[in-house]
């Protein structure tokens, strides 16, 4: 993903090197794990913001 201007939280500070970070492209966003750079995940801001509003209201956190 060349010349892609990858993001992160505010909150994620050097000493915190696994973070997510978000790229804005074209066709989308793309994810990616800052320890797993070369896996990438495409997504569209739909999506992506149902993924959040879910993680914010705890309806993902289920153990199996």
């Amino acid at each position: 993903m060349p010349d892609l201007k990858w993001r992160k939280s505010s909150f994620s500070t050097d000493v915190h090197q696994n973070c997510v970070e978000l790229a804005a492209v074209a066709d989308g966003i793309r994810i990616r794990e800052s320890d797993e750079p070369d896996t990438v995940l495409r997504t569209s801001p739909a999506p992506l913001g149902a993924l959040i509003r879910s993680v914010k209201a705890g309806r993902l956190d289920h153990t199996l």
